[in-house]
């Protein structure tokens, strides 16, 4: 059974052009034209990924993103845009979007971000992870600190998964960027940064420090640096 992705694009070309990319990959595609319809199909039917815009008639990209999460729905979400200041990439990430692709961008660009959130690691190890007072829980995706339960996006939760992992090692920004992103982040971007720094505001609140930026070195988790 192919995957699904709805695309939320009100450019018809742009939208004509991202179906043909992802349907030569083997993807089925809906398409929706404004962001009031785009959520009533995100939140009614089942898809492995949604693209969406911005800028979009009757519900804004930023708020259709934050109704979706809002339903409870986890799958992962692009967001496109022609903005390319900091403060919209973070609202963006904090309402729920797992990647941020600025227009213009390239087909190859696209379908590797497409391919970034499609492939999680899969572990063998369904019980939650457990490290001080902070759990995770991969099949149900629910991750607690002191009994205090953190709502994450896709992304941030796999990148708490693979922290929690590898507890008290240090590991290489490249690393990181590798095996949560698979490969496909630009290195040169603040991709990482950005999503640490929102990571560390949900979970670091609760308690001690556990997420630790290791200067020239890394990140780790652990409760002391």
């Amino acid at each position: 059974m192919p995957m699904r992705v709805l695309i939320i694009e009100d450019d018809l070309d742009l939208a004509k052009v991202l179906e043909s990319l992802l349907k030569k990959s083997g993807f089925a595609c809906d398409l929706s034209h404004d962001g009031e319809q785009g959520s009533f199909l995100a939140k009614t039917n089942a898809y492995d990924l949604i693209v969406t815009d911005y800028s979009l008639p009757s519900l804004d990209g930023l708020n259709l993103i934050k109704e979706i999460r809002q339903d409870g729905r986890n799958m992962p979400i692009i967001m496109i845009s022609v903005r390319q200041g900091l403060v919209d990439k973070i609202d963006v990430l904090d309402a729920g979007a797992d990647d941020y692709l600025n227009k213009p961008f390239s087909p190859d660009e696209f379908m590797a971000r497409v391919r970034a959130l499609i492939r999680r690691p899969i572990y063998l190890k369904t019980d939650p992870f457990k490290f001080h007072d902070l759990t995770l829980d991969v099949s149900k995706f629910k991750v607690s600190r002191a009994n205090k339960n953190i709502k994450l996006t896709n992304k941030e939760f796999a990148l708490l998964e693979y922290l929690i992992i590898n507890a008290g090692k240090i590991i290489a920004r490249d690393t990181i960027l590798e095996h949560v992103w698979n490969g496909d982040a630009d290195l040169f971007s603040n991709t990482l940064e950005t999503h640490i720094m929102r990571l560390r505001q949900k979970i670091d609140c609760h308690g001690k420090k556990l997420i630790h930026n290791i200067a020239g070195r890394g990140y780790k988790l652990d409760t002391q640096p």
